[in-house]
């Protein structure tokens, strides 16, 4: 099963896609940014530019579904409708093509990767280059925040069992995901 997972934004827009192995194991497939703003000002044109790198994207690794961040509240008002515009550019090459759409929140997201809903970004990227296994650390958070919803699908997907309570729960649940060092 192969995910793309996105963090959307009208300025940076992140997309990461993995694959599930049939051993369960997670692989990267590409990750990378979309950096909308820094090609155009006008919002419209930045629309444009998410749409057809990220059509790009689906094309060349032809994702089963997409996982991406929902919409959180946030006291600008216009940075939100920003927000919606730039993920409704990003899930429609998807939504083009009948792949299905899966909206997890931030906090799903980190408590997925981390264990901890309110993890911060360094934390995330650390487990994601944990979980995959990358050598290089990618230039955005936008780009690993991505990955970790692509990561966090798998995880969901592959786990109908409900969401730790405590810490020993959350490493009696998955083992697989503890890092000692």
């Amino acid at each position: 099963m192969r995910i793309l997972g996105i963090d959307p934004g009208s300025i940076i827009c992140g997309y990461g896609v993995v694959e599930k192995q049939d051993r369960g194991d997670i692989m990267l497939v590409e990750y990378g940014v979309v950096e909308a703003a820094k090609q155009h000002k006008n919002m419209a044109m930045r629309l444009r530019t998410i749409f057809s790198r990220l059509e790009q994207v689906v094309e060349r690794t032809l994702p089963d579904e997409l996982a991406i961040e929902s919409l959180f509240h946030a006291k600008n008002v216009a940075s939100l409708i920003k927000l919606a515009h730039a993920r409704s550019a990003a899930i429609l090459p998807c939504i083009l093509r009948d792949i299905p759409v899966i909206e997890y929140s931030p906090r799903e997201v980190k408590r997925s990767v981390t264990g901890n809903g309110n993890a911060g970004k360094e934390q995330v990227q650390y487990m994601v280059r944990t979980i995959l296994k990358l050598e290089e650390t990618p230039e955005f958070f936008d780009a690993t925040d991505a990955l970790a919803v692509a990561i966090g699908h798998v995880y969901k997907r592959n786990s109908p069992q409900s969401s730790s309570r405590s810490w020993k729960e959350f490493i009696e649940q998955h083992p697989d995901r503890i890092v000692k060092g």
